[in-house]
């Protein structure tokens, strides 16, 4: 599961966003999020990996978009955090003389993976600008 690691990379764009291009610091982030600024820089460098940010070093640093807020999609930025199964998935083998045991996790994962493209299909038909003019 991705947890809270989408709700605080979205946060962090829409605060970008909200900065035209300005350099904002990962303390300045985790302050509005109210985080400690090292998960910040944790999801600030995944963002960055995947070409949503960039970032400035040293004195007066921070974080900027790398891209128009109306080019980042909502759909692509949940799949550079994604990692696992947004449902989860099952920690046992379960008993495959059941008729049903030895074949659920088959079915589950094609449940599980109907889900998630759903969500992405919906994400997807909207950008980080859309999601930011919530806000103004």
């Amino acid at each position: 599961m991705i947890s809270s690691r989408f709700p605080i990379s979205l946060h962090i764009l829409t605060l970008l966003d909200d900065a035209n291009g300005a350099v904002v610091s990962s303390d300045y982030l985790a302050g509005s999020i109210n985080i400690n600024p090292v998960l910040v820089r944790k999801e600030i460098m995944n963002l960055r990996k995947h070409g949503f940010v960039d970032s400035k070093e040293g004195k007066g640093g921070g974080s900027f978009l790398a891209k128009s807020a109306s080019d980042i999609n909502l759909g692509d930025v949940y799949k550079s955090l994604r990692n696992q199964n947004i449902l989860g998935q099952s920690k046992n083998e379960p008993n495959p003389k059941c008729p049903i045991g030895k074949q659920i996790n088959q079915h589950l994962n094609t449940l599980y993976s109907d889900a998630e493209n759903a969500l992405v299909d919906n994400l997807s038909k909207q950008s980080l600008a859309d999601f930011a003019s919530k806000f103004k």
